[in-house]
């Protein structure tokens, strides 16, 4: 059962983190302005407050999640041991080990939070966020691909020499059936063009069966038929990872891994950063009570220094990490947990030499 104490703890520490995000938000609010005020002049002023800030400034705190745990963490603490707060807790009885407990349920409160937001909430807001700046601010939409080929179902391989997303519209496609790896169905067209989901017109098209000897052939000038890929299958924006909802990712992931698409490493990476994140929020709150929990010459100066150093040390190690599983040399999940897996051990060994000190 939380006591007392430990209220007083989960306060202290969720009202700082909260504070702490309001503020790094203010001072990211006027940069952004300051960054982007043409962009912003050219666009509705409730298309700006709604669709922009109103999305971006969830998805930007939830970013830097870890960030402002840590700081919360070193801040509050460090204060707690100024006023000799601390020192009272464990000469009163309790252990270093359950005073960790209130850290651990703000930890997993925040950490439940982060994982709800990314995975369900700010996905959606996304969709409005990045359409605002791929109108206003600077197009990244991938609309046009070349040489596109993929594999619709078992046994059937399409191929597009162009496709226009503007016109929802592709060029000199193949259809191609196979069993047992022998061809047995052909269709070709001069274009085909995307209604919604998974149905297209194919115009100017022929089919070729082939029976054994025999061959039928049939043409016509357009002809409505469904074929289990859209766009977003092979038009992959920067983006795209951040719009998905986690179940819509591993949908997706799994959809294209069966199509023998590669070029999927975001979204994997988007997967899987979605929990090493929610993780990071238990490992930097043991990191920072052990650092901060003690009195230090200089005041608490020294221990939010540290903190800094170590916070973005961990955000800065996992952008770099990413980038192993993007160039292929390590594995999305290995990518994401390797700074996890390093600050545990971080986190184990001041944990200890904070109990015993």
């Amino acid at each position: 059962m939380l006591k007392r104490l430990d209220w007083y703890i989960i306060k202290k520490f969720l009202g700082t983190y909260i504070f702490a995000i309001v503020l790094i938000l203010a001072i990211t609010i006027m940069f952004d302005i300051n960054e982007k005020l043409d962009s912003f002049l050219k666009a509705p002023l409730d298309a700006t407050i709604f669709d922009y800030f109103l999305n971006f400034l969830p998805y930007f705190a939830n970013q830097f999640s870890p960030l402002f745990t840590f700081i919360a963490v070193i801040f509050f603490t460090s204060k707690l041991a100024d006023n000799s707060e601390i020192i009272a807790m464990l000469a009163s009885g309790v252990s270093f080990k359950r005073l960790m407990l209130p850290y651990m349920v703000s930890a997993a409160v925040i950490a439940a939070s982060s994982y709800v937001l990314s995975a369900y909430i700010i996905p959606p807001a996304n969709v409005e966020r990045i359409e605002y700046t791929n109108t206003y601010v600077k197009n990244k939409r991938v609309d046009y691909g070349s040489n596109i080929q993929m594999k619709v179902a078992h046994g059937q391989i399409a191929y597009m020499s162009r496709y226009d997303n503007t016109t929802k519209t592709g060029y000199k496609f193949s259809l191609e059936s196979f069993e047992d790896k022998k061809l047995v169905s052909r269709l070709t067209a001069q274009n085909i063009k995307w209604d919604t989901l998974y149905q297209w017109q194919v115009r100017d098209y022929m089919i070729r069966d082939f029976k054994g000897a025999r061959e039928e052939i049939q043409k016509g000038k357009r002809l409505d038929t469904i074929i289990t890929i859209e766009p977003r299958d092979f038009l992959i924006a920067k983006n795209d990872h951040e719009m998905m909802t986690s179940p819509q990712l591993k949908e997706y992931i799994s959809r294209q891994k069966e199509r023998g698409v590669a070029n999927i490493k975001s979204f994997e990476i988007e997967d899987e950063r979605r929990f090493a994140m929610c993780a990071a929020a238990f490992i930097l709150t043991i990191i920072g009570m052990s650092l901060s929990s003690k009195k230090v010459k200089g005041g608490m100066g020294i221990n939010i220094g540290i903190g800094l150093v170590l916070s973005f040390s961990y955000i800065l190690f996992s952008t770099v990490t990413s980038t192993f599983a993007i160039s292929g040399l390590t594995s999305p999940f290995i990518a994401m947990w390797i700074p996890n897996f390093i600050y545990i051990i971080i986190a184990v060994i001041l944990y200890r030499k904070a109990s015993v000190g």
